[in-house]
This record gives structure tokens, sequence and C-alpha cells, in this order.
């Protein structure tokens, strides 16, 4: 229903645009004399447009908010108060489950009490009579909107500042919602992580030198709980990363820049980024199956002894991953670089290359910079690669040959199978989650300075 209710909706909003559309053309005179009207016929349709939609899709929205409580509020008032009153929270949730699955005709395994069918059969006549009475409403809604705005389209209104206005707002919400999420997220890895603290000192935590997390029921902490194990392994990969992407991707982001002709970069970097669209898993399963057992074969060869899954593995492909991230930004940032700084070297009998290393370069490094930076806070962060490719083996040690664990690997261990969500042992996920994010966050923001002072420098 709110598939066919949305449907419609979108269809009187074009239907409403057409007849704004319409009625503005023809007071100017079917477009001979458009400059008489305040704005073009355009925003007079969009202004129509906006007030048979918004208005419906807010009640709309809104009902299927409030319905769902409703809903659950009429199958217990068909449930004896006793049955309500001997269960606890869950059970009236399987209850309501039960009632609906009841009244949609899909049925339980079991056999059902008398008031169980009593409240779907109840429950059903509720949600007939309550489609057709959304679908009535939000239809009136858009349709009193339509009318409303179409007598609002006159010679002098300002529809172009109404318009633009909806659309300040619409762009505002917009940003607000992602500032909320972003604060959401933030809030709730802060409280977890309060209450981890409340087992573990925070000194153990970030000073500690062990990971062996033993298991913890709810209440009690057992095991230890050092970060630096962790935090080291997550550096280890990531420097391995930045080892092989920076150099590679530099390279390329010059000669697209500098060197390459423009029909040979308009191909050329598109297919680079294309590494970049590739999933993480894809990356993961190709450190673990092809990259992995070349390196050991590889080292069994010179009389090394490297491990299939390492810092080594999982850092190389976690670096074929982001050179995309730092050819392209690198690219971007020399790419702005004035064109007379060149042409001055050139001018003064420096050779290209010469232009390149003594001129463009320096002019360029705080840009390039930051785009390390950003591609370090992209490497910290990442974890399907070192979940298959780095092992798990949270030991402090600097051989990045042997197995490590990062801090995602971890959240991920932490959080899988059948965990108990009030024990150290689970809580811990969020607060390695909230120092990872203090980490790329503040990389981030060094690396954003960096760029847009860079950037201020020549515009």
């Amino acid at each position: 229903m709110n598939l066919l209710l949305i449907g419609v909706l979108l269809a009187l909003v074009a239907i409403a645009y057409q007849i704004g559309l319409s009625k503005s053309r023809n007071i100017a005179g079917k477009g001979k004399n458009s400059a008489s009207l305040h704005s073009r016929p355009g925003y007079y349709g969009a202004l129509v447009a906006l007030w048979c939609g918004i208005p419906a899709f807010l009640i709309l929205i809104v009902w299927n908010l409030v319905e769902p409580n409703l809903l659950k509020q009429i199958i217990l008032n068909h449930v004896p108060a006793s049955v309500v009153a001997s269960s606890d929270h869950a059970s009236i949730q399987v209850l309501v489950e039960r009632v609906k699955a009841i009244a949609s005709g899909f049925g339980v395994s079991d056999t059902p009490a008398a008031y169980e069918v009593a409240a779907a059969a109840e429950l059903k006549k509720v949600q007939t009579i309550g489609a057709f009475a959304k679908f009535a409403v939000v239809i009136c809604a858009a349709l009193l909107g339509l009318v409303w705005a179409k007598k609002r389209v006159e010679k002098q209104y300002r529809a172009r500042n109404q318009v633009e206005k909806t659309i300040n707002v619409a762009l505002a919400l917009c940003s607000v919602v992602a500032i909320l999420t972003t604060v959401g997220i933030v809030m709730s890895m802060f409280s977890e992580a309060m209450r981890f603290f409340q087992f573990v000192s925070p000194l153990d935590f970030f000073l500690g030198t062990e990971w062996n997390p033993g298991f913890s029921t709810t209440g009690s902490a057992e095991g230890s709980y050092g970060l630096l194990p962790l935090l080291w392994g997550t550096l280890m990969v990531s420097i391995v990363a930045l080892v092989v992407a920076v150099p590679i991707g530099l390279m390329i982001a010059i000669y697209l820049a500098e060197y390459a002709s423009p029909r040979l970069r308009s191909w050329a970097k598109p297919a680079i980024e294309i590494l970049a669209g590739i999933p993480t898993i894809v990356y993961g399963v190709f450190a673990l199956m092809i990259i992995g057992p070349f390196f050991k074969m590889a080292g069994e060869a010179v009389g090394l002894n490297i491990n299939a899954t390492s810092a080594l593995t999982a850092g190389f492909v976690m670096g074929i991953m982001i050179i995309p991230f730092v050819s392209s930004l690198s690219d971007d940032i020399i790419t702005q670089v004035p064109r007379a700084l060149r042409d001055g070297s050139l001018g003064l009998g420096a050779t290209k290359s010469e232009t390149i290393r003594r001129v463009v370069m320096p002019a360029a490094l705080p840009g390039v910079i930051g785009a390390f930076l950003l591609a370090a806070s992209r490497a910290i962060g990442e974890t399907m690669i070192v979940v298959l490719a780095a092992g798990n083996s949270p030991l402090l040690h600097v051989n990045p040959l042997e197995a490590v664990s990062t801090v995602t690997v971890t959240i991920v261990n932490q959080l899988t199978g059948d965990t108990d969500f009030a024990s150290p042992q689970a809580l811990v996920a969020f607060a390695l989650g909230l120092t990872l994010f203090v980490i790329t966050l503040g990389l981030n923001i060094v690396a954003l300075y960096i760029v847009r002072k860079y950037r201020e420098q020549y515009e």
C-alpha cells in the first residue's frame, strides 16, 4: 500500500508541476511576455509541486511512525490483562509478532490461542480501515496543497524566492541529519566505552602491552586488555601500505600531470581509479589466496620464513588498494600549481625534470602531504583486507613477515559469535572503535587543514 501511495503521490506532484507551469505561461501570454512575471514559469510549477508533495509526504511519514505503536496497543487491548501482566517485554513482543503473523495469513507453527485469533481478527479490520484512511488523508492533503498553491500563481507572486527558500531548508535539514548521525555514532561508542572502563582501568587499556581477553560474564572482567599490541599491528600494516602506495601513486600523479598527453590522461586516470571501486572483500580474498602464498614461496626460495598471513601481505594489498587514492589526490594538487611557475622555470633554462623537482613539487608539497595523511587514515580504518590477510596474532614485534592483529580485526573478533554485550569482552570493541575514530579524525583534520592552506595560497 505504501508503494502504491508513493507512486500516486509522485504522479500528482508531476501533474501539479505541469498545472503551475501552464497557468504561469497563460498569465504571461503563452510565453510571449514571460518577462512580466516575477519568476520564470518553471518556478511557479515547482511551487505548486512542492505544496502538493511536501505536506502529503510529511503526513505519510508521521502516519507510518505512529501506526506501529497504535497497532501494538490495539493488539494488547484484545489480549487478557492477566496474560499481559505475567509477560515481560520480550514475551509481549513475541505475542505481538504472532498476532501480526496470524492477521497477515501466514499463521504460526503451533495452534494459536483463542485470544490471539480474536486479536488478529481485530487487527486485520483496523489495518484495512487504516490503509484506506491513510490513502484518503494523504491524497486529500496533496490535492488541497495543489489547489491552494495554484491559486497563489499570480504575475507578481515571488515564486522563485519561496522555492529557493524551501530548497535551502531541505539542504540544511540534510546537513543536520548528517551531523546528528555522526554525533549519535560517537555518543553511542562513548557511552559503551565508559561502561567498559568500569571493568578495566583506562591506564591498563591504553598502556597495556598484552592482549589476552579471557571469557568474561556480565559484571566481571578477566584477562588482559592492552591496546598497544593492536595499535602497533595497525601502524605496521599501514606503514607497509604507505610504503607501497605513496611512491607508486606519486609517480603516477607526476606522470599524468606533467608528461602524459591529454588523450592518454583521459583514459589512464579513470582506468587507475577503477581500483578504488573494487570491494575490499575482493582485495582480501586476493591477498589470502594469491599474494600470501606467493610471498611464502618467494621467502622459502631465498631462505626467509614469511607467513602467508602477515603484516607484509595485508599491507602490500592494502597499498595497491589506496594507490588510486594517493594518485588522484596528488594529481589534483599538482595540476593546481600555477602554470606561470612552470613557465618561469623553463624560461630560466631549467629542464622539465628540474622544474618538477625544484618548482612544482615544492609548491605542491603541502597538498601532497595532506593527500598522504588522508591515505594513511584510509589504511588505518581498513577492515576486510586485514581480517583475511594479516592473521590474528596480538603480539608486540617488529617483524612484518609475521602475523599481526589490528584494531579493526579485534573489533570483528570481539563481536563475532554468541557474545554477552554486557561483558567487557564485547564492550572493549566500543573502546577500540572510539580510539580508532579519534585517530582517523585527527589525521583527517590535519590533512584537510594542510590541503586548505595550500589551496588558499593560489586562490
